[in-house]
């Protein structure tokens, strides 16, 4: 047996009937009759066969690479009393010592599933999800801020860690599969937890994870190009993001009730981009819709925007500040909040650079105030916040800026490099970025990943980032494409250095005073996965000892802030 993953769930779970779970699923029974059901529990379900234990409902599933039920052995010798699976799985299984439920699609079940045998725990929790692609992880540890702030008992769930109380647990996916999700959410309410803050990738909602959550508030960051490997296109990819604020069940002009448990009861949409705009018209009066822009004008749909951000400004040290106006309390009904509320305007300090942020902030604020906290005391706890990854600085003494980003598509690196080239403004100082991306993933961003940083920054390395099963070369390759394909007079030096730490410590020989070394793309992870192995690398580490052997490696002490 493969040794078992650190799982959540409830100390005391719920119990449920096998029969009941045949019942829900409209499952047939494969080789036994109802009298093998009698007296068969369940307790817990799971589709990782070494997470199993006692009790569970083990799910084989379809995979990519392999059917799930090919595992359903080592399950039950786990504990698992009963298997769910398809057709194919259940063919494959051959004889076993408990029930075979065959379903012809059990995913499609699987969420549904998951949330009645814990009890349908996220209806006792207000669910807050955040959705877009980039600005996810930012906004949602802002919100939490807030809540907390608040005196709400809170929990975390995204792409760095899931955080109950003070319990932390790295995330191995943004958003989990549902068995687990729910398990979490069953334990969040067995410990007082009141809002759970939650990152919702388009992959969830594309296959379901999410299914059978009721989210009180939903929020829209923005769209830019990224996980088109994975989907279609881009409007495939947009109407994932959807799912979220309009199931593809019914049509956008559908009454309330017809709706399904994902559709979040308010939306909160940022409308700055013309895929917000286009969200906030299809929500369409199903719902309370929140617009949040921090432009002027109206929000694309003949509406004013609800929240906006004034009197932006940046304060020494790259800190930010800004004044969120927008209505003093939360709509009841369709109608648009402006309409039903007071007007507030909201002082807001940020310990994170860029514009984007200012977003990701407004947004924040729009969200704990649709969730009924004052927006005023939401604000206020904004400017404690640091986000693992996100425009982190490391310092070892250094003359000069070195950051540490997640961004990892051609938007997030466009406004990361804007955030910095604002930050040289009226100095003589120079930047250089080391970039690569991600094998496995969407390869059509690779050459305008290397187009925007050639375009913006002084020197680009292109490296290795976590190339999967691919070639690394392949992947450099494509970037380089981009970053050569400029002419010479509108980008600066290219070079390509594989070794990841070697292309980070040739950035940091090369700065000098004034200068900024940005480290993109790999942000708070902690591993380095090639062709299957995952090797223990972080960014901030290794940004942090080349610094110091720079700077003094006998005096300096290491800070990563």
């Amino acid at each position: 047996m493969q040794p078992s993953p650190q799982v959540l769930r409830p100390a005391v779970p719920p119990s449920t009937e096998l029969q009941t779970v045949v019942e829900l699923t409209d499952a047939r029974l494969s080789g036994v009759g109802a009298d093998e059901l009698a007296g068969v529990v369940i307790t817990g379900i799971e589709q990782r066969s070494n997470a199993v234990q006692p009790g569970d409902l083990f799910a084989g599933l379809a995979g990519a690479h392999a059917h799930g039920a090919r595992f359903a052995a080592d399950a039950v010798e786990r504990g698992a009393v009963a298997v769910l699976t398809d057709a194919a799985g259940a063919e494959s299984i051959g004889a076993l010592s408990v029930p075979v439920l065959v379903h012809e699609n059990p995913r499609s079940v699987l969420g549904e599933l998951s949330a009645s045998i814990y009890g349908n725990p996220s209806q006792r929790l207000q669910v807050l999800g955040i959705t877009g692609t980039s600005g996810k992880t930012t906004t949602s540890y802002l919100v939490e801020a807030g809540l907390a702030a608040a005196g709400l008992r809170t929990a975390l769930i995204g792409t760095i860690e899931t955080r109950i109380g003070g319990q932390r647990v790295p995330s191995a996916l943004t958003t989990p599969e549902a068995p687990q999700l729910h398990a979490m959410f069953a334990l969040m309410v067995e410990q007082g937890v009141q809002a759970v803050v939650m990152e919702v990738s388009s992959h969830a909602l594309a296959l379901g994870r999410v299914d059978g959550v009721r989210f009180a508030v939903g929020a829209f960051t923005n769209l830019s190009q990224d996980h088109l490997d994975f989907h279609a296109d881009f409007e495939d990819y947009y109407a994932a993001k959807r799912k979220l604020f309009v199931p593809d069940a019914v049509s956008a002009d559908a009454s309330a009730s017809s709706f399904g448990s994902v559709a979040a009861q308010t939306c909160v949409i940022c409308v700055d981009d013309a895929w917000g705009r286009r969200l906030a018209r299809e929500v369409g009066g199903r719902a309370p819709v929140v617009r949040v822009s921090t432009g002027s004008g109206p929000a694309g749909d003949g509406a004013e925007p609800d929240w906006t951000a004034v009197a932006a400004s940046t304060l020494d040290g790259g800190e930010q500040q800004f004044t969120a106006v927008g209505p003093g309390g939360r709509s009841d009904d369709a109608r648009p909040v402006a309409e039903s509320a007071e007007v507030v305007e909201v002082g807001v300090r940020l310990r994170l650079p860029g514009r984007y942020n200012i977003a990701n902030g407004l947004l924040a604020i729009a969200v704990c105030a649709a969730a009924g906290v004052d927006a005023r005391v939401a604000g206020r706890a904004l400017a404690e916040v640091d986000v693992p990854g996100r425009m982190q600085r490391v310092d070892c003494g250094q003359d000069f800026l070195a950051v540490v980003d997640y961004a990892h598509k051609p938007a997030a690196v466009e406004s990361v490099i804007a955030t910095l080239r604002e930050y040289l403004k009226g100095s003589s100082g120079r930047l250089a970025v080391v970039v690569g991306a991600g094998g496995d993933r969407d390869p059509g961003k690779r050459p305008l990943m290397g187009a925007t940083a050639a375009r913006g920054a002084e020197l680009v390395i292109i490296t290795d980032d976590n190339p999967r099963s691919e070639d690394p070369a392949t992947i450099r390759a494509a970037i380089g494409a981009g970053a050569f394909g400029m002419a010479e007079t509108e980008r600066g030096e290219v070079t390509e250095i594989g070794d990841r730490a070697a292309a980070i410590t040739a950035a940091v020989d090369w700065a000098r005073s004034g200068d900024v070394v940005l480290v993109a793309g790999k942000g708070h992870e902690t591993g380095q996965e090639i062709a299957g192995v995952k090797y223990p690398f972080d960014d901030r580490e290794v940004l942090a000892e080349a610094l110091c052997r720079r700077s003094a490696p006998d005096d300096k002490d290491l800070t990563v802030s």
